[in-house]
C-alpha cells in the first residue's frame, strides 16, 4: 500500500486536535478513500495528552495499529513526549513553534526524521487571523504534507462541520478558508 499515509495529531484538550482528524477523515471518505480514524482523547480532561491515530489510503487498511507514523504533527510540549515511540527515519515530523524550549530539545533530530518542520500556527493563529483557527492552520498542514485529499474536498468538510455557525456569522468561512490556505503553504 504504497498511498496508505499513516497521521498523528497530539495535542492538548481543546485544541483541536480530534476536530482535525474528524474532518480530514470525512473529506477523505468523501473523495472516495479507506479511512481509519482512532481517538484517544478520555486523559486530557484529567491532564492528559489528546492523540487522533489516523490512516488515509485508496486501497483497504489492514489494521488500526501502527508502529510509525508518516506524519506526526506536535502541538504542545506534552505531545513530543507522548509521540516520540512512533518516529522512525521515514516520519515527516510538524510542531508547532510556540513549544518550549526544553520541548524543541526532545525534538528527533533532523538526522533522524524524513523532514523535521517547525510552523508558526500559534503565531498566526493569534496575530494574523484568530486563535480559534489553530487548527484550522493544522488542517492545512496535513493536507499540505499528505495531498491525500484535496484542499477543496476539506473546505467542503469544513462547511458541513460548521455550517449552523457559518450561518451566524458568514465571516467564519472566510477566516477558516484563510487558515486552511495558509496552513498547507507553511509546509510547501
Amino acid at each position: 500500500m504504497s498511498d496508505l499515509k499513516r497521521i498523528m495529531i497530539a495535542g492538548e484538550g481543546g485544541q483541536g486536535v480530534q476536530s482535525v482528524a474528524l474532518i480530514l477523515s470525512e473529506a477523505a471518505y468523501a473523495n472516495g478513500k479507506e479511512v481509519l480514524y482512532i481517538p484517544n482523547f478520555g486523559v486530557e480532561q484529567r491532564g492528559g495528552v489528546s492523540v487522533a491515530f489516523m490512516q488515509i489510503s485508496d486501497e483497504e487498511i489492514g489494521s488500526p495499529k501502527f508502529d510509525s507514523a508518516d506524519i506526526i504533527i506536535a502541538l504542545s510540549d506534552r505531545a513530543v513526549e507522548r509521540v516520540r515511540m512512533y518516529v522512525n527515519e521515514k516520519t515527516t515530523y510538524v510542531y508547532d513553534d510556540n513549544l518550549s524550549e526544553k520541548a524543541k530539545a526532545q525534538l528527533p533530530e533532523a538526522a533522524d526524521v524524513t523532514r523535521l518542520v517547525s510552523i508558526p500556527a500559534h503565531h498566526i493563529a493569534n496575530h494574523e487571523l484568530h486563535v480559534r483557527v489553530f487548527n484550522v492552520i493544522i488542517m492545512g498542514a496535513v493536507l499540505g504534507l499528505t495531498k491525500i485529499v484535496d484542499i477543496e474536498e476539506a473546505k467542503k468538510a469544513l462547511d458541513h462541520k460548521f455550517k449552523p455557525k457559518y450561518e451566524q456569522d458568514p465571516s467564519l468561512k472566510e477566516m477558516n478558508d484563510k487558515a486552511l490556505t495558509k496552513g498547507v503553504e507553511l509546509v510547501s
